[in-house]
């Protein structure tokens, strides 16, 4: 089981408990990304959460961007 309970009816969630993504790391909030074993369920490994986590952040920084933030 994932530890994403804290978001439940906030963020749009498989049935599983995982945070559904698109485009990489976007989930069903604008400004808001998901990355690593929160969303992952098939690799759930370290490696993976941290190539994760750095998509994320790309992301986030062109969402921001894109805000004229």
């Amino acid at each position: 089981m994932p530890n994403t309970r804290i978001f439940e009816g906030q963020l749009h969630m498989d049935k599983a408990g995982y945070i559904v993504t698109k485009e990489g790391s976007r989930t069903s909030v604008a400004g808001v990304f998901a990355a690593g074993d929160c969303q992952d369920h098939v690799y759930r490994q370290a490696i993976t959460a941290a190539g994760s986590g750095c998509m994320a952040a790309i992301d986030a920084e062109r969402f921001l961007e894109a805000e004229g933030h």
